[in-house]
């Protein structure tokens, strides 16, 4: 829980204050719309490109083909806004309980969709059209960073939904620390169905819960700065240090 503290005796608030506050929302927003966005694009992506199957295809298979630029630039731009979230995060939860590891968690999720888009994988399962009706033959290097993309964001994000299950548990908000949980769970579901046949569903509606868990984060926060108009010395404080 976040609440805005006053200091004795303050006016309106100063041109820097004000200003150092926009630049947090603003990028606190950023945090807000990526997941979203990521999810809107590639599902748009599913409905319009040929021969593309959500029960056979990883969504990293987009990112193949005439239009595979469409689904770098989501991986890529939805990482980047992540990486401004996690600097609104930074701003608003220092210091305080998990006010480094939580936003450092949240970025290093970032890199990782930004590695998915720059590394794309190796065409397989038959996607694009006319490719190996099974698993590639051999694996390019950038087919090999590829495959760490999402292994180094799901462990971040794992890490990331504790830490901040830990801190609201610390302020008795159990609800938003059990939806952390929660969403840590999920996460962890595709690995004992790696060799079934909704393994490919249950990642992609994890990796979705992922991005709006991080997303609702980042307008959790958002809500708790102070308005513009509020007192010079107004700040963010943790309810774990109450």
């Amino acid at each position: 829980m976040i609440r805005r503290i006053a200091t004795p005796g303050a006016g309106a608030p100063s041109g820097s204050s004000a200003t150092t506050t926009k630049q947090t929302a603003a990028l606190l927003a950023c945090g807000v719309v990526a997941g979203p966005l990521f999810i809107v694009v590639g599902l748009l992506q599913m409905l319009t490109r040929d021969g593309f199957d959500p029960t056979r295809h990883p969504l990293s298979l987009l990112s193949l083909g005439d239009l595979g630029w469409v689904q770098i630039g989501n991986f890529v731009v939805t990482g980047v806004l992540y990486l401004a979230g996690a600097v609104g995060m930074w701003r608003v939860l220092r210091p305080g309980r998990g006010g480094t590891w939580g936003p450092l968690l949240v970025a290093v999720y970032g890199v990782g969709l930004v590695m998915g888009g720059v590394f794309v994988t190796d065409a397989g399962a038959g996607f694009p059209p006319g490719a190996p009706a099974g698993a590639p033959g051999q694996i390019s290097w950038h087919g090999a960073l590829h495959a760490v993309a999402p292994v180094l964001a799901s462990v971040a994000l794992i890490a990331a939904c504790l830490v901040f299950a830990r801190r609201f548990a610390a302020g008795r908000q159990r609800g938003w620390a059990a939806y952390c949980l929660a969403t840590a769970a999920i996460d962890l579901a595709p690995g004992p169905l790696s060799n079934h046949d909704l393994f490919i569903v249950v990642l992609g509606a994890s990796a979705a819960l992922g991005l709006v868990w991080v997303s609702v984060m980042a307008a959790r926060l958002l809500t708790g700065l102070p308005a513009a108009s509020g007192p010079i010395n107004a700040r963010i404080q943790p309810a774990s240090s109450r």
